[in-house]
């Protein structure tokens, strides 16, 4: 028999000849089967199983206003963190997204309040500022070749400093002209998860179905494979720089019209408080720090996790101190099974 015919009788496709396939197991088992080998399946399994449990303690945890709340927790990070996957994928990381979060808003504001220029094209412009600071990354790494987490380390403080200088360290007003889109950019109650679901689906075909992100997965998998294979892998980081970043400007003017501010200690004191809450999304939610393998599903999820995690925790009265704790539980559980199931699925296909 040849390979074909075994991996046909393997996979039931024929048995002998002349005989109908042979079912092997029904379409629920299959169904079954289907998610459980996906990455994100644990995750989600985990998000239901904390909604649940808080709603089991407090009933308003799924009432609408803290059905808002907890969108309004996961929204801004997952945004973040699905460009965070494409870089993490390819191998790279970008730790000065946090203060990019932070500086995109009061470019708006300077656009339109210092220069008069529309909100929409303010908001595009600070958008695209944020894919420029995006592309100094990807040169001081690709170009110059300095590893990813000093070069963005740098320009974390770089872009903090910026901003701190230029606001000298002051919250400003939304601009009044800016007040029109207010609604479509953060300030209603579902907006910024539409936002979310609307990059998230788009980022999650672009890695699962797009040649940039086969290109981005071998990109960090194997890059001298890859590159042997003809594939620019300094352009893939390019890209995934400009993407992580640009996305970051993008959460932070949502932010901003969500509260209504600009406020200069939004990315926290060290300005890497949204970045490090969107890594930990994406390594909870399945995708490997040592590139080649993630999902943007995931990051959502895990967004999501921790979102519940922080809202429940409030709700039946848990002190807030024991988050990290959790936290730092999670990101090291979450590598753990990483590895372990990637050794795994290498060791399926031999």
């Amino acid at each position: 028999m040849s390979e074909r015919a075994v991996q046909d009788a393997i996979d039931g496709k024929t048995t002998t000849a002349g005989t109908p396939p042979v079912r092997r197991h029904g379409p629920l088992r299959l169904a079954f089967e289907a998610f459980v080998v996906r990455r994100e399946a644990t995750i989600f399994i985990v998000a239901v199983a904390l909604l649940l449990y808080f709603w089991s303690n407090n009933s308003d945890f799924l009432a609408r206003n803290n059905l808002v709340n907890l969108s309004q927790q996961t929204a801004p990070y997952a945004i973040i963190a699905a460009g965070m996957v494409l870089l993490l994928v390819s191998g790279e990381i970008d730790l000065s997204v946090g203060a990019v979060f932070a500086l995109s808003p009061f470019l708006m504001h300077y656009m339109i309040d210092y220069y008069g220029t529309y909100p929409i094209v303010a908001i595009i412009g600070s958008i695209l500022a944020g894919a420029v600071i995006g592309l100094v990354n990807g040169f001081v790494v690709v170009v110059l070749k300095v590893p990813s987490f000093v070069a963005t380390l740098g320009m974390l403080f770089l872009i903090l400093g910026i901003m701190l200088t230029t606001s000298h360290a002051y919250p400003a007003q939304i601009p009044e002209a800016a007040h029109g889109v207010r609604g479509w950019f953060g300030q209603s109650d579902w907006s910024e998860l539409i936002w979310c679901l609307i990059i998230v689906a788009y980022f999650h075909v672009v890695l699962t179905r797009s040649r940039w992100g086969l290109y981005t997965i071998a990109t960090g998998g194997n890059p001298l494979g890859a590159s042997e294979a003809g594939i620019r892998t300094g352009r893939i980081k390019f890209g995934n720089f400009m993407v992580t970043s640009a996305l970051g400007a993008f959460a932070g003017i949502l932010e901003a019209f969500r509260v209504d501010s600009i406020d200069p200690t939004s990315a926290g004191a060290d300005g890497a408080s949204p970045m490090f809450t969107a890594v930990s999304a994406a390594v909870i939610g399945g995708t490997a720090l040592a590139g080649g393998s993630g999902t943007v599903v995931g990051a959502l999820l895990g967004a999501l996790v921790l979102a519940e995690l922080r809202n429940g925790f409030n709700l039946i009265g848990i002190n807030a101190n024991p988050f990290n704790i959790i936290l730092g539980a999670a990101i090291i559980l979450s590598m753990v099974l990483n590895v372990y199931l990637t050794r795994l699925r290498r060791a399926g296909r031999r």
